[in-house]
């Protein structure tokens, strides 16, 4: 429950999907179109990453032409490294050669990202530190990249146990969160081999959870992107562009709503959390008046 009736500040989450973080820049873009201020934005896996170079201003089509790179076969760097196939040197130095070797704290906008301590299955929420490293480690999918050490800790990809970070955003205080999903699908795809049933049992996996967070947000953005490849959409980039453009479009609407209506809302959320509570004691208090009331009147 937020304290605050009055907080209006915006608060963005934005989910893993790894090549199909295209769709989160066309979200920034319809955000940007409609002046809506984002106070303070989270990510988790490739949303990591976009919210990262969002926190350090770049707009929106400058994104978009970075991370247009956001396919398997760019990222990947072979490996003899125990952990995993690949390193997450590529995606390292595509932070520091667009935005420096700087901290999560110099961030423009209010940055916190999310990673999984693969040894205890806890949730890291960095908020400073140094950005590459970080990403690096929230990027770094289990089995797949070489899990990235922080303060003696193994690290890997935060859609674990998070995979859309609404957490950390009423800490950093949001009064509205606007969260973002990649990966609200109806269907998994049909299996044609082991592989394809194991990956399909994590995603179902970590999609459950997520639906069970997406309740705590304001404002949910799901995304069925089920027509999309997880490694390489390099020949769709911008029909996926728009498959966050346009939802987030007609969202704006609700975001404004929420600006206006923030006060009611939350006086109607706390009638709700103290109804039953309340109702099942007032019905009984009503049981006993009308039981004595038909008693006397026996009498």
């Amino acid at each position: 429950m937020k304290l605050n009736p009055f907080n209006t500040r915006i608060g963005l989450a934005l989910g893993g999907g790894a090549a199909k973080g295209i769709a989160h820049i066309g979200v920034l873009k319809a955000l940007e179109e409609e002046h809506i201020k984002v106070h303070c934005v989270s990510g988790t896996s490739v949303g990591a990453l976009v919210a990262s170079y969002f926190a350090f201003g770049r707009p929106a089509e400058s994104i978009l032409s970075i991370c247009s790179e956001l396919n398997l076969s760019r990222l990947i760097d072979f490996t003899l490294e125990r952990g995993g196939l690949f390193s997450t040197d590529t995606i390292r130095e595509m932070v520091l050669r667009d935005l420096g070797d700087c901290r999560i704290e110099d961030a423009g906008i209010p940055l916190a990202i999310c990673a999984t301590d693969i040894e205890t299955g806890e949730q890291l929420i960095f908020r400073e530190g140094n950005l590459a490293d970080v990403v690096c480690a929230s990027m770094a999918v289990p089995g797949l990249f070489v899990p990235v050490e922080i303060d003696g800790r193994i690290l890997v990809d935060g859609g674990l146990v998070e995979n859309v970070p609404i957490s950390p955003l009423r800490k950093m205080g949001a009064g509205i969160i606007v969260a973002v999903d990649l990966s609200h699908v109806g269907r998994y795809p049909k299996p044609q081999n082991t592989l394809d049933v194991v990956a399909n049992a994590i995603n179902i996996g970590i999609d459950f959870n997520t639906r069970k967070q997406l309740k705590k947000a304001d404002i949910a953005v799901p995304l069925d992107l089920s027509r999309y490849s997880l490694t390489n959409n390099s020949g769709r980039i911008n029909e996926l562009y728009m498959e966050g453009y346009h939802p987030m479009k007609k969202k704006i609407r609700n975001v404004l709503w929420y600006k206006r209506m923030n006060l009611a809302i939350y006086l109607l959320k706390a009638t709700l959390k103290l109804l039953p509570v309340k109702v099942p004691e007032a019905l009984k208090d009503l049981q006993r008046a009308v039981f004595n009331a038909r008693s006397r009147g026996r009498t």
